[in-house]
């Protein structure tokens, strides 16, 4: 380094810390009764022999012991966390103990998502999540003010997408345009009309009482039935919950998604990082010309785009994230030959390749059309066992960047190997002309 560069270095003011919102040492001591809670469901016996040999004033000590250690430690951690942002990263330090400092670079950052859980929207904070390139789990900071989670997210974004550090301050968050709002009363009808909620909701009334016949033990019953009655819940009243007031819109850092009941969450969908696109139909959605449609992205955990729309108003939500793009109309099923291996099945899978993307269609009862582009194949297979090799069939994979497989099944083998080659010339062609993955101009 030159003597300029050290006297910059020497000259340069230090990067400002900023510590959490003050309630975050609230959440935080949860921690050590977690544990506790834990340990107590891992080994129930235990807990409850434990349990009656206190005396109540063993109980008493101990409440003034644990509460006093929680809240101790919800305050250390917090007082031990830091983070801060300088000319080219994200820099978070945390731990207590152990200490562990996250460097995250800046131009790697693909979006960043604000959420609000129920009690955060009350304590008027919020939690931010950004996500990398690269990184498996998301780093997170929880808890910001809500001004301030919405300050930071948009100076990121715009340092991402470019922009000088004071330029970034003055920018904002980006403008968006409102494409689609899904109305309470639709969501709910197409939860009534989703045959899972159904199934689910008949498995928990009915296999509790059968059960109660054959055994007439309570705890069977009740081990049995809590997992059903639960599972039906998640299926239909927490899925309403999570999906509610479902909004997406476009901005120049990508597609926002705004979505929740009780908890908000402020989502990203980051621009060209899409592998696979997914438009699902269940069997009663079919006569209202609803359909659902579902993203692998890859690194990254959101995976719902529109939770229930009109084919058409879903399919141009879609173009936004696969510009140019058109979904196939018809994909072509197999030949009947196909039958032998799948006497039933083979009637829902389909194939259609365009000169954009591989699109592949399976199920009868709820389909499934994935569209894969073609500058995100990562690989191309053919398998064919035995039998399928018998019958002249085989099935090609295409493999994506996020660790997904789409597969069109008991194609024809001479269409099959034609694809297998046709498909790695496009993929190549396709990384080669594409767009880079950055923020949308």
């Amino acid at each position: 380094m030159t003597a300029t560069g050290l006297d910059d270095a020497a000259t340069r003011p230090p990067v400002a810390e900023r510590r959490l919102h003050p309630v975050t040492p609230f959440r935080r001591a949860w921690a050590p009764v977690t544990v506790l809670a834990g340990w107590a469901v891992h080994d129930p016996n235990g807990a409850q022999e434990q349990v009656q040999r206190l005396t109540s004033a063993m109980l008493l000590t101990g409440l003034a012991v644990l509460v006093p250690a929680a809240g101790l430690y919800g305050f250390l951690s917090w007082w031990f966390t830091h983070y801060a942002v300088t000319d080219s990263e994200l820099r978070i330090r945390t731990g207590l103990l152990f200490r562990r400092t996250a460097h995250i670079r800046l131009e790697r950052i693909q979006a960043v998502d604000v959420t609000r859980p129920l009690l955060a929207r009350v304590a008027g904070v919020a939690k931010l999540r950004i996500d990398v390139v690269g990184a498996e789990k998301k780093d997170e900071l929880a808890f910001l003010g809500e001004r301030e989670a919405r300050a930071l997210r948009a100076e990121l974004l715009a340092r991402a997408a470019g922009f000088a550090p004071e330029a970034a301050r003055e920018v904002g968050e980006a403008p968006a345009r409102e494409l689609l709002r899904v109305p309470p009363r639709g969501l709910a009808l197409s939860l009534l009309l989703t045959g899972a909620t159904w199934g689910s909701l008949i498995a928990a009334l009915v296999v509790p009482p059968l059960l109660w016949l054959a055994t007439h033990s309570l705890w069977t019953v009740l081990a049995v039935a809590l997992p059903l009655l639960g599972a039906a819940g998640a299926k239909s009243a927490g899925r309403f919950v999570a999906e509610y007031d479902w909004t997406v819109a476009e901005s120049p850092d990508g597609l926002r998604i705004d979505h929740g009941l009780l908890d908000r969450a402020h989502e990203t969908v980051p621009p060209g990082r899409v592998q696979t696109v997914r438009i699902v139909e269940p069997l009663l959605w079919r006569r209202l010309g609803w359909v659902r449609v579902e993203l692998d992205v890859a690194g990254s955990e959101n995976s719902v785009l529109v939770p229930v729309a009109p084919r058409a108003v879903a399919e141009s939500v879609t173009a936004h994230v696969l510009p140019g793009v058109t979904v196939p109309a018809a994909p072509s099923r197999p030949p009947r030959r196909a039958g032998r291996c799948a006497p039933v099945r083979w009637r829902g899978y389909g194939l259609a390749v365009t000169g954009s993307v591989f699109a592949a269609r399976h199920g009868l009862l709820r389909r499934r059309l994935s569209l894969v582009p073609h500058a995100k194949v990562q690989s191309v297979r053919l398998t064919q066992g035995p039998w399928k090799r018998l019958w002249r069939l085989a099935d090609v994979h295409v493999d994506t960047g996020a660790g997904k497989t789409v597969t069109a099944r008991l194609r024809d083998a001479g269409e099959a190997a034609r694809l297998l080659a046709e498909q790695a010339e496009r993929s190549r062609t396709g990384r080669r002309d594409a767009r880079p993955d950055r923020w949308m101009a």
